[in-house]
């Protein structure tokens, strides 16, 4: 076994906030041999009976587990910062151009191992990725996700109409394609698929039923989609599915709403929208960056919480202009605050942090797996830096409550916080000027 002595922060059953400021976090292999947590709590708690595991005092540091990225883009790297009036136009001219080039294995390579290489440098442990509509793109991510034992959910995108050359995928062949990835790469190591369909104008009548037919047949695997992002495309599934009830009906129709379906954006929904991801159990990954970015509108925080259904906080990047958390999760503030059709809501702090991890891990049906640091859970975790920067040193050593020292981290936060990142136990190199200290015997003084 393996303990650290940091302040540590973990989230309770009832979504609060659990924070020692002095804790002790250790981790040790379970029966099937992962790393995971064994003991957590208050450091003069814990010290006596966990005498002799060596020990890593982080003095200053911030213990919290790994971030979850409910929605992000690998093939879309080089799409951030890309200026367009709304989000068809921005498919058009930026987006597919890039996921053509995705059927060059190379090109697949490079950009898997410097994505997975920027999520950890900005703290997220667990990403539910798109690859593109090329079976390489999907190997070639989930290899270098294998390569460094992260746990990754992805999948190839299907799309069989609408689309241009070069992304466009044949019917027949793209199921065949997605049922030989499942077989390869899910449940392998930390590894899980999901199918993706692109969003339902993108895909054929025949492509989505086929999908909720590999659904049926392999209910483990995730789902992952579109829905409710733009008004335009709103429109445009309304006149491409006449017959279904509203865009999110689409895919119910089609046997894709269950638990571990995850849908991106479901901003424009109505209460009977909102009812059906209750009923099914699917859940929606809030997008706030991209939604601000390409002028899509907000997530209803108010509507999610009064009809309840599950959500938790995702990048979108490429849409999304960040890869890091505290950039997502401050713009979800501005959201709730600002964009909501009833008077606006004010989201916590300690809520925030919990929609990025412990929340977004109950959305993908991994509650106390990942995304928390209960006994049991995985040992995905970051060490934070909570005087990273000389504003945020100023401003989180005046901080008088866990509020305020977790809204500072969300407002004046980014890759600079993160020290170190520990994936299933293991981390790479200390960060520069890392303190550290080692000892072996706990000694309580």
């Amino acid at each position: 076994m393996q303990a650290y002595r940091a302040a540590i922060l973990r989230f309770a059953e009832d979504q609060s906030a659990v924070y020692e400021q002095d804790g002790l976090l250790v981790i040790g292999a379970d029966a099937a041999g992962r790393q995971v947590v064994r003991a957590v709590g208050a450091y003069a708690d814990l010290v006596q009976q966990h005498a002799g595991v060596e020990t890593v005092h982080l003095p200053g540091r911030i213990i919290a587990p790994g971030f979850i990225d409910l929605h992000i883009h690998f093939p879309q790297v080089d799409v951030i910062g890309s200026p367009a009036p709304g989000l068809l136009p921005w498919l058009e001219n930026y987006t597919f151009p890039q996921e053509a080039k995705f059927a060059d294995d190379a090109h697949a390579q490079a950009l898997a191992s410097f994505f997975l290489d920027e999520l950890l440098r900005h703290g997220v442990t667990t990403p539910l990725a798109f690859a593109t509509s090329h079976p390489a793109s999907v190997n070639a991510l989930m290899g270098q996700a294998q390569q460094r034992g992260l746990r990754l959910i992805a999948g190839k995108v299907l799309q069989d109409r609408h689309s241009p050359d070069g992304v466009r995928d044949n019917t027949e062949q793209s199921l065949i394609d997605t049922e030989s990835l499942i077989a390869r790469w899910h449940g392998l190591g930390r590894l899980g698929y999901a199918i993706t369909p692109r969003f339902a104008p993108s895909c054929s009548q025949a492509q989505l039923r086929g999908a909720g037919e590999l659904a049926a047949r392999y209910p483990d695997v995730w789902i992952q989609s579109h829905v409710a992002e733009n008004l335009d495309e709103v429109k445009w599934a309304r006149e491409l599915f006449p017959s279904s009830r509203s865009y999110l009906s689409v895919y119910d129709d089609f046997g894709l709403m269950r638990e571990r379906a995850i849908y991106a954006h479901c901003i424009h929904f109505d209460d009977d929208d909102r009812r059906l991801m209750r009923a099914t159990g699917a859940a929606a990954a809030v997008s706030p960056t991209s939604n601000l970015f390409l002028g899509s509108g907000f997530f209803d925080y108010e509507g999610a919480q009064r009809i309840g259904f599950k959500y938790g906080l995702a990048s979108d990047v490429g849409g999304g202009t960040s890869f890091s958390p505290f950039h997502t999760m401050l713009a979800a503030y501005y959201v709730g605050r600002e964009g909501q059709t009833k008077p606006g809501i004010s989201l916590s702090p300690q809520n925030l942090w919990w929609q990025h991890t412990a929340g977004a891990a109950q959305a993908l049906g991994l509650k106390g797996v990942i995304g928390n640091l209960q006994p049991g859970c995985e040992a995905d975790f970051v060490v934070l830096n909570p005087a990273a920067t000389p504003l945020l040193a100023r401003k989180t050593a005046q901080a008088a409550s866990l509020d305020e020292l977790l809204f500072s981290l969300i407002v004046l936060g980014d890759d600079r916080v993160i020290d170190r990142v520990f994936v299933g136990g293991t981390s790479g190199a200390l960060a520069a000027g890392e303190i550290v200290e080692v000892s072996n015997d706990n000694d309580p003084s």
